[in-house]
């Protein structure tokens, strides 16, 4: 693969060089072994178009609209596209689901005494629970309890009974466009098993129909899961403030025993910091010739990491987004690879082998082929785990070091992390007013929320974000970055003061004067809620204006899998104008895109935006911001 196909990053194209040279599969070389001479789009017609189905015997079968040529039950190019869409979107719901039920599975045996966490931010439990119509009297873990029952109820509320949640953090003008439209949801796992249902062999045939179920889905998830659970890692690691991070490839040093927390949950990650800043366990390894353990934040789970905690001789840095997994294990300084609930890539095991580390799923949900040794997360048990996991990672070095040649001379930067909408009104003097009159006044045009993954579909790791995001800031837009998109940012320096410099004239000023970044990270992700609730507060602070009334949009310049997709669904049904790339697979459904990019803007508000070139995407944001601007005669 050609360099510039690979990475925006440098190191990992030095990491991509070494496995090029030890001659190990990788995942730019996997890609481009996909298409027909390095082009995706040479792929199937059909499978790119969406028009594709085997879920009966009767199949596979390929639908072609311009024909009217139907799957064999009948189902039209639209519904069979829809329906696939649908099925992509109740994989990521569930994928929430389950970070959100593992939350409250803390909380609770928290709460009860069992774990070696504690409640640390009381008041915004308290907060949540009045919020929510939970009593707030007692002790704190009387609350905590009592907020835990509360929501499993209402997770478990059937598909007739309208949600709790959603009804009571939920906009009233958003609230009022669901009911009208059929959308608004009841419990999320009703909503989960009915729409799986309902994609069946021939039980719904309607792209229509089956639209907005995945509109109802995408509510529920957004509120039952990413808002609950966040709010809830929050009350027990601590809401995110700004401070400085560690970042790239050079955070991890050779010498050092180092344990990577992966994936999306960082329960494990935060119990592994507590113990690894034991004296005992740093003489442990010192003992062992290492200079000492450090734990090194990667993909998801660091960021729930890096946005809560200081860096420190411990918790030393942020390696970056998935795509760099296998370039971060192909340094030769990782010992133990901690991989929870997502993102760990299947041929990780070859990887342990030739690098000499310890892979170790710690979720039920993650195996891996020829890998036994585990350690499935359990709160109760989290301390004992931790421990084990830093002894195995001890165990490792010895073996390791001085067997592995590490890549020396990786770079290191700085970023910063922390942003959420507490702590920007804190930036902002303690409230969001200056945010407002910044916006009122112009030198602020808009904010874009940017909830991205990273993908090689189009350009190389990184490439389109990382442009994307400089066109608008540069347009005078501030952009909150989530997702492995975040990391992105953070390594290309948008998440540094300095990247003020690369600002339009009013945003510069505005980053300046408060010493932050044009690009605000926001965490992952799972934050995907937590931002629909800040333009809640910003639609309140202007005066009750709708959310699609806002100068705000949505980009995810390189989404890739199915949490991403459920979060684009959620953002058209929240009203949001909401940009994606690479084009989803739904080309070949001529009514489906109709629907998508231009008839849903009248039910909802919301509207999907297409579009591969970064100026010309960026262009089409400001535009949007602009007429949105006008609306408000601002």
């Amino acid at each position: 693969m050609e360099p510039e196909r690979i990475s925006y990053h440098a190191s990992v194209k030095r990491a991509y060089e070494r496995l090029k040279k030890d001659g190990i599969s990788n995942v730019w070389d996997r890609y481009e072994a996909q298409g027909l001479g390095g082009d995706p789009d040479q792929r199937c017609a059909f499978c790119t178009g969406g028009v594709r189905c085997d879920f009966c015997s009767n199949g596979p079968c390929r639908a072609d609209a311009a024909q009217d040529k139907r799957g064999v039950c009948g189902i039209s190019a639209d519904g069979m596209a829809m329906r696939m869409m649908l099925l992509r979107n109740v994989m990521g719901a569930s994928t929430y689901h389950y970070h959100c039920e593992q939350t409250v599975r803390t909380l609770r045996e928290t709460a009860r005494g069992r774990t070696p966490y504690r409640i640390q931010e009381p008041e915004k439990l308290a907060d949540f629970a009045r919020r929510l119509g939970v009593l707030t009297g007692g002790e704190d873990a009387e609350v905590a309890l009592r907020l835990c029952d509360f929501l499993e109820r209402d997770f478990h509320r059937h598909t007739e009974e309208e949600s709790v949640i959603v009804e009571r953090l939920a906009p009233r003008e958003r609230r009022k466009v669901w009911q009208d439209l059929g959308i608004f949801p009841g419990g999320i796992y009703g909503e989960m098993m009915r729409t799986t249902s309902s994609c069946l062999t021939n039980v719904d045939g309607s792209y229509l129909s089956l639209a907005r179920k995945a509109l109802r889905l995408g509510v529920a998830m957004a509120y039952q899961s990413q808002v609950v659970l966040e709010t809830l890692q929050d009350c027990l690691f601590g809401t995110p403030k700004p401070h400085s991070i560690r970042v790239d490839l050079g955070v991890l040093d050779p010498d050092y025993v180092n344990l990577l927390p992966n994936g999306h949950e960082p329960f494990l990650g935060f119990a592994l910091v507590e113990r690894a800043r034991d004296p005992a366990w740093q003489a442990a390894a010192e003992a062992a010739g290492a200079k000492g353990i450090r734990v090194i934040a990667n993909i998801e789970t660091g960021q729930e990491m890096v946005q809560r905690l200081q860096v420190d001789e411990v918790f030393w840095g942020y390696t970056g987004n998935w795509i760099m997994q296998e370039a971060v294990l192909a340094t030769g300084a990782v010992d133990v690879f901690v991989a929870d609930m997502n993102c760990s890539l299947p041929l990780d095991p070859a990887y342990a082998e030739k690098y000499h580390f310890k892979l170790v799923p710690v979720s039920e949900l993650v195996a891996f082929e020829g890998v036994e040794n585990r350690v499935d997360y359990d709160p109760v048990q989290a301390d004992a785990q931790a421990a084990r996991l830093l002894q195995m990672g001890i165990e490792n070095f010895k073996g390791r070091h001085g067997t592995v040649e590490p890549l020396a001379g990786l770079p290191v930067g700085e970023a910063v992390a922390g942003f959420s909408p507490e702590s920007i009104a804190a930036a902002l003097g303690g409230s969001l007013a200056p945010l407002l009159e910044a916006i009122k006044d112009g030198r602020i045009q808009g904010v874009v929320a940017l909830v991205s993954c990273t993908t090689l579909r189009d350009q190389g790791q990184d490439v389109h974000s990382v442009t994307v995001a400089k066109e608008l800031i540069a347009r005078d837009i501030l952009v909150l970055s989530m997702g492995c998109g975040n990391a992105a940012m953070q390594v290309a320096g948008l998440c540094s003061p300095e990247a003020a410099a690369l600002a339009g004239p009013g945003l510069k000023k505005i980053c300046t004067g408060l010493g932050i970044p044009p690009v605000l990270s926001f965490g992952t992700c799972t934050d995907t809620g937590r931002c629909a609730d800040l333009v809640a507060t910003i639609a309140d602070a202007l005066g009750g204006v709708p959310v699609p009334a806002l100068p705000v949009a949505v980009a995810a310049p390189e989404y890739m899998e199915q949490k991403a997709t459920v979060d684009a669904i959620f953002a058209l049904a929240f009203g949001l104008y909401t940009y994606v790339n690479p084009v989803p697979t739904v080309t070949g459904a001529p009514n489906l895109v109709a629907l998508l990019t231009d008839e849903i803007q009248g039910l909802t508000g919301g509207v999907l935006a297409l579009e591969k070139d970064a100026t010309a995407a960026a262009d089409g944001i400001a535009g949007h911001i602009r007429e949105k601007r006008a609306g408000l005669g601002i």
